[in-house]
């Protein structure tokens, strides 16, 4: 299955120290096969960093976990069931302790105005009768990856990398033709024959990890040394 994680920057190792405490299915690596939905996670987290925010996909396995014997807990439906797991996960401030034991969490995810109506809730404002009788079915989905052994079925997906590798060489062509007063076409065959974009489509190099300025930097000195090279 294809899964989305929507953060202010792109997700090359998960490290779930950082992960915050209070959350809906508690603290955990959370994604979603709604890429729309991680889109909107994207741009939330984005904003205080001033940033567009960044969607990293992911391939989780999904028969790893029963391979693993991984405890696995999935809500179908946003029900009382699920509102109280919630409420116990979001009173949780503790980083040392959960309040469940499962390796992985499935379910809906709380809308703005659900996510309002819990803190009610929560707040005594209002009844779980009220609570739940006010729920609004909108398409949501997420998975809470809360333990080191379920981040086993995550991996990243490759379009990603073939994605910073794009990214990189568009920097990279526009800045040769401004550089080197040069037109497309030129720039593009430039950067496409150098030995600095074979490395950089080498994954294994993992140049794909460097800013485009580093990259750029080390095709000068190529085009360069080659210019002395032709004298």
């Amino acid at each position: 299955m294809k899964v989305y994680h929507g953060s202010y920057t792109t997700i090359e190792k998960i490290d779930l120290a950082r992960c915050e405490v209070g959350k809906d299915f508690g603290r955990g690596f959370y994604v979603t096969n709604l890429r729309e939905q991680a889109e909107i996670w994207a741009t939330r987290k984005g904003k205080p960093k001033q940033t567009t925010g960044i969607v990293t996909e992911f391939d989780f396995d999904e028969d790893i976990p029963e391979v693993m014997e991984l405890k696995v807990l999935k809500f179908e439906n946003y029900d009382e069931e699920w509102l109280d797991f919630i409420v116990r996960n979001r009173k949780n401030n503790s980083l040392k302790q959960q309040v469940h034991d499962y390796d992985i969490i499935e379910g809906p995810v709380a809308n703005d105005r659900i996510t309002e109506q819990i803190d009610n809730y929560i707040d005594g404002l209002i009844s779980k009768e009220e609570f739940l009788n006010d729920l609004i079915h909108l398409p949501s989905h997420q998975i809470c990856f809360c333990t080191v052994q379920s981040l086993q079925a995550l991996t990243i997906s490759k379009p990603i990398i073939n994605s910073k590798i794009h990214h990189i060489g568009s920097s990279i062509l526009q800045a040769l033709m401004t550089d080197y007063g040069i037109n497309e076409m030129e720039a593009t065959d430039k950067y496409y024959t150098s030995s600095t974009y074979t490395q950089l489509a080498d994954e294994t190099t993992e140049f794909y990890k460097k800013n485009w300025t580093e990259i750029y930097q080390l095709l000068k000195q190529e085009l360069k040394h080659d210019g002395n090279n032709d004298r």
